[in-house]
């Protein structure tokens, strides 16, 4: 089953009398349980095409669907209540909250989704492991390495159990060392989980871990990849 669905989708962005058009057109459909890297020249598209897939932005024409659901149509907050329910993120710059514990900003979204207080020590606990960072659990992010807080950053996303993970230049501000483990750390949620992700990347390296690669260029989709 797919778990996204873009139908001719374009993107518009207007400033002043200049119109800069994102994307053009793009058709896309990602299944259940694809780890996918979106790649391209900067001004390619990716971003642009992530910020869709995650309900954080609108379409000016053509359909994003999540699980069958039509996204583009939505009012905000039933976009805000799609992504809570459906989508974790992992930032380029982790966006850890920095006043929280590592356990706190695992445990954050699964407060914000109602899970009780039981499910969420086990949960956040149980990613926590997952990612290596049992002992690091009571640390803030600056006490963390930059490896480290991405690892964080992981397990908040995969704790409310989602449908889609979106990783943005998951890689980008990490050492070789850090960001092999945090894509090998991902590929491996990703198969014990069967979460499809979507992460953007420059890096031939990290393109490696994709098991399909999708190319764009000028706001299109111009190499759909193999599964």
């Amino acid at each position: 089953m797919s778990v996204i669905q873009l139908e001719n989708v374009t993107k518009i962005y207007t400033i002043g009398e200049v119109e800069t058009r994102a994307l053009d057109g793009v058709n896309l459909t990602i299944e259940d349980g694809e780890f996918t890297a979106l790649v391209g020249p900067s001004g390619s598209g990716k971003t642009t095409a992530l910020q869709l897939m995650g309900c954080l932005d609108k379409p000016n024409h053509g359909v994003v669907k999540i699980k069958e659901r039509d996204a583009a149509h939505l009012k905000a907050n039933q976009r805000a209540d799609l992504r809570r329910e459906m989508i974790g993120f992992i930032f380029q710059f982790f966006a850890l909250v920095p006043v929280l514990s590592a356990y706190e900003n695992v445990e954050l979204p699964l407060l914000l989704n109602g899970v009780s207080a039981k499910e969420r020590k086990d949960r956040a606990l149980e990613m926590l492991e997952a990612v290596g960072l049992s002992d690091r659990a009571n640390h803030r992010p600056d006490q963390l390495s930059g490896g480290e807080q991405q690892r964080v950053a992981i397990a908040r996303a995969l704790g409310p159990r989602p449908s889609l993970v979106l990783a943005d230049e998951p890689t980008a501000n990490l050492d070789t060392a850090n960001g092999t483990q945090a894509m090998e750390i991902m590929q491996r949620l990703n198969e014990e989980t069967d979460t499809a992700f979507i992460f953007t990347t420059h890096d031939p390296r990290v393109m490696t871990f994709a098991r399909r690669v999708i190319k764009m260029q000028d706001g299109r989709v111009v190499d759909n990849g193999s599964r």
